[in-house]
């Protein structure tokens, strides 16, 4: 890779430590496309520095990037400027993660199991409740 390629690669290209905010999303592979980092900046989902924007808004080194993808909201800190998507390694140093770490999973029953007692009564279930009642048939 050239000197030149190295510069565009981190989004210095006119002296300019800057980068469009959906070409950096998909370059630390915050996203799998740079049409799904574009789509989830019109749709609102990305914020930089607490503010809505858009597709071509430009992130520089300090800003704050909030996206919510995937069904979790990622807070990073741009750390490097980068144009093109970069190996997994490159990508991690170019943010800090500032997204707090989940919720503990809770432990679900499995949904087709229940105790015994537990939930709608069975038929026979059913019947003894009616003849304790004294319930008649007609």
């Amino acid at each position: 890779m050239t000197a030149t390629d190295q510069a565009r690669a981190q989004g210095h290209a006119n002296g300019h430590a800057t980068v469009r905010v959906d070409s950096w999303i998909w370059a630390v592979r915050l996203t799998r496309t740079r049409s799904q980092a574009a789509t989830a900046c019109r749709a609102g989902h990305v914020r930089v520095n607490g503010e809505r924007v858009k597709p071509a808004q430009h992130v520089k080194p300090g800003d704050e990037v909030r996206l919510f993808h995937a069904g979790r909201e990622r807070i990073v800190e741009v750390r490097q400027p980068l144009a093109k998507r970069v190996g997994a390694p490159v990508a991690a140093g170019a943010y800090t993660d500032r997204t707090p770490a989940p919720p503990p999973r809770e432990h679900v029953a499995l949904a087709g199991v229940r105790d015994r007692g537990a939930g709608r009564p069975t038929k026979r279930e059913r019947r003894e409740m009616d003849q304790l009642r004294g319930a008649r048939r007609a």
